[in-house]
């Protein structure tokens, strides 16, 4: 269950860079707003994240909370914002990707 919890809270990270791209993107009432969710997701993945170290070690559980929320926050650059998808970006975000399954198959 807490694994779940895991995901969440690295989901709420891929969430609250999103709202910080928007907000770079916005302005006025449109880009208060981005960062109000902001706070929220970034607070939301704060709490999920402490509710998962109580069963998950936390040398396990942070890195793949940030590995979450890193390879979501390139997919969302690439697919949302247009960043290029080169090569070597695409092969480390893969490699990223592995050893977030590596440390969940080691726990």
């Amino acid at each position: 269950m807490n694994w779940i919890v895991l995901v969440l809270a690295g989901l709420c990270e891929c969430g609250f860079t999103f709202c910080l791209g928007k907000a770079n993107i916005a302005t006025g009432g449109r880009q208060m707003l981005w960062y109000a969710v902001f706070v929220i997701l970034y607070a939301l993945s704060m709490v999920l994240l402490a509710k998962a170290v109580k069963t998950i070690p936390i040398g396990t559980a942070y890195p793949v909370w940030t590995g979450i929320g890193a390879v979501g926050t390139v997919l969302l650059g690439i697919l949302v914002f247009k960043e290029p998808a080169t090569f070597w970006r695409l092969l480390f975000t893969f490699t990223l990707i592995a050893s977030i399954i590596g440390l969940k198959v080691v726990q």
